[in-house]
C-alpha cells in the first residue's frame, strides 16, 4: 500500500500574483515560449469571426452585458498572467491588450474586483479599463488599418431577386 496522496488546492489568480510579487516582480523573467504563445493573436479575420459570434449569439437578457477590457500594464509577467486569466474566464482577445466579454453582472464585478486587487498589490503606473457597450455600439464599430469592411460583415446589404 502506498501513501495517501495529498490533494493540492489550485491557487487562485490573486494567490498566483502574490507569489510572483513575493519572488520579485521587477526582476521576474518569463519563459520565452510562454511569452511568445501569449503574444500570438488570431488573424484579423478570426478575431472578427469571434466578435461576430458574440454579436450573433448575444441575447439581451436582464443582467447580461457586453464589455471591453483594455489594459496598459508595464510588467511583462503581470500582463501575461492577466491575459491568461481573462482567456480562462471566457473573454475573447481582440488585440494584444483588448478583450471583449459577454457575461452577467456578477462575473463582470468579479473580474473587476480581481483585477483591482492585482493592481493594488504592487507599485505601478498601470491602467485597466472596463467599458460596457451595447449591441448598437458594437454594430457601429469600425476597424481601421486592415482591408476589412466590418460594416459589410455585420450589416450585409440586402439583395432583391426578381
Amino acid at each position: 500500500m502506498g501513501r495517501a496522496r495529498k490533494h493540492i488546492k489550485p491557487k487562485t489568480f490573486v494567490e498566483t500574483i502574490l507569489l510572483i510579487k513575493k519572488a520579485g516582480l521587477k526582476n521576474a523573467k518569463i519563459q520565452t515560449s510562454d511569452a511568445e504563445e501569449l503574444e500570438k493573436i488570431d488573424s484579423i479575420n478570426e478575431r472578427i469571426e469571434k466578435i461576430l459570434g458574440v454579436y450573433k449569439h448575444y441575447q439581451n437578457k436582464p443582467g447580461q452585458m457586453l464589455y471591453f477590457i483594455m489594459y496598459d500594464i508595464e510588467n511583462d509577467k503581470v500582463r501575461q498572467q492577466i491575459a491568461k486569466y481573462l482567456i480562462k474566464k471566457g473573454c475573447i482577445r481582440v488585440q494584444k491588450s483588448i478583450f471583449i466579454a459577454e457575461s452577467d453582472r456578477k462575473k463582470y464585478d468579479e473580474l473587476n474586483q480581481t483585477l483591482k486587487e492585482v493592481q493594488a498589490m504592487y507599485d505601478n503606473n498601470d491602467s485597466i479599463f472596463f467599458v460596457p457597450i451595447s449591441v448598437d455600439e458594437l454594430r457601429a464599430m469600425k476597424i481601421i488599418g486592415r482591408n476589412v469592411d466590418f460594416s459589410m460583415v455585420i450589416n450585409p446589404p440586402n439583395t432583391l431577386f426578381f
